[in-house]
């Protein structure tokens, strides 16, 4: 996850294309060519873009979290309470 602030997307912003799932509250973000969801604003993260580490030019080091998104709201509940 990255802060808007702290995420500035160079170039290629007409590469890509967005798509809205379900309740339309997260965008999806596709890259026209190839179709790899390169970045999204999560439902679960407003102020934040989730970006797909396989699409950096260095891996970082980060931790995975599961998250049930079939029980989304019960998932986001948990989520904030660690906080």
């Amino acid at each position: 996850m990255a802060p808007h602030d702290d995420f500035d997307l160079l170039t290629g912003r007409d590469e890509l294309t967005g798509y809205r799932f379900g309740t339309g509250a997260a965008e999806h973000l596709f890259c026209r060519r190839c179709g790899v969801k390169s970045f999204y604003q999560p439902r679960s993260h407003p102020e934040a873009w989730s970006i797909n580490a396989n699409c950096l030019d260095e891996m970082p080091e980060f931790a995975i979290e599961p998250f049930d998104g079939r029980n989304w709201e019960r998932a986001k509940a948990n989520l904030d309470a660690q906080d």
